[in-house]
């Protein structure tokens, strides 16, 4: 079979095409011929030189989906010919999670999906309702589960709740749909008007860019009348957490999930202490996460938005596309 892995060139790692061998099938495992993946900000991080972390070798992607066409003789939950996506987290299937489940994170410890064939445990899946395509169900692992996890299951986002979204991203109009799905108010910040443009016509309210506006918490504080965001997707990081801070209401939720700007901290807390803020620490989320959100995106008839769909030959493309910050939504990859 084809297989994607990523191979160091000079400074950094990129994604090769080889010949693999069809992996065994254990007992409790089924086999999946992919049809469809989506390449997210942190498949980027993950190409990058790490001195301290091998990446030679490593199936890049955490996110495809594909259709069942073997099961392990131990295998009760699902049948061939069904359709289902990996999870991010290999070993977060329900609970709570734990420190050791970052070692099973597809495309970065644990090997990813961007191959023909992949062969994974049967309780690390979710089956693929009618009401999405391939394509549409290979954005869901990583995206959009983040964003579902941030709002309702640590945010406990309602219709009284004003979300602050920086970008408009994967995660950001994932965010952007559900909170208007249960008729939450919503920000967008964004360097380019015609990014704003879009996420208006799916429903955001009040629409900054930054670059006209650096002062942007002014704007959010303007906007709430004093009040500040409820939720803030901190999608940034060091560069505008300090912002987001200063805009954040009173026992509001600071949601951290990205890093768009670099890493490290270069802020005071204070404010956090002084407001009865939260700030919680997302990290995608597990199998019931993504089962509950499947629910819900069905239920309020929610579709992916998918910017661009590059082939399966041309799967480094995909990589130059979202490294240029030009896309608004998902990029995606299938076969020819």
């Amino acid at each position: 079979m084809k297989q994607y892995q990523l191979k160091i060139h000079k400074d950094k790692y990129i994604p090769v095409m080889v010949d693999a061998k069809l992996p065994e099938l254990e007992p409790s495992e089924i086999r999946i011929a992919m049809d469809a993946w989506s390449i997210n900000y942190r498949d980027l991080l993950i190409s990058a030189f790490n001195s301290d972390i091998s990446r030679e070798g490593l199936v890049p992607l955490s996110d495809g989906s594909g259709i069942i066409v073997e099961v392990g003789t131990n295998v009760s939950r699902l049948k061939v010919g069904q359709r289902v996506c990996p999870i991010f987290f290999h070993d977060w299937r329900t609970g709570s999670f734990k420190e050791t489940d970052i070692q099973s994170a597809l495309g970065g410890s644990f090997p990813g999906v961007l191959s023909e064939q992949i062969v994974i445990d049967e309780k690390s899946v979710v089956v693929i309702p009618e009401q999405f395509s391939a394509i549409e169900a290979s954005t869901l692992p990583c995206a959009a589960v983040t964003a579902w996890q941030a709002l309702f299951v640590r945010g406990n986002l309602n219709e009284n709740s004003t979300v602050l979204i920086q970008g408009t991203g994967g995660v950001a109009l994932f965010a952007l749909q559900f909170a208007k799905a249960v008729g939450a108010k919503v920000i967008i910040t964004s360097s380019s008007d015609q990014k704003l443009q879009f996420a208006q016509k799916l429903g955001a309210d009040v629409l900054i860019n930054y670059q006209k506006i650096p002062e942007w918490d002014k704007e959010v504080k303007i906007a709430t009348e004093g009040v500040g965001a409820t939720h803030i997707l901190e999608l940034g990081g060091p560069d505008t957490f300090s912002l987001s801070l200063n805009c954040l209401s009173a026992g509001g939720y600071i949601l951290q999930i990205g890093v768009l700007t670099g890493f490290g901290a270069q802020t005071n807390l204070m404010r956090l202490q002084s407001i009865n803020a939260t700030i919680c620490g997302i990290s995608v989320g597990s199998r019931v996460h993504f089962e509950n959100m499947i629910d819900f995106m069905i239920r309020h008839n929610i579709k992916p938005i998918i910017d661009m769909i590059f082939p399966f030959t041309e799967a480094t493309k995909a990589y130059s596309y979202i490294a240029s910050a030009k896309h608004t939504g998902k990029i995606c990859i299938t076969h020819e």
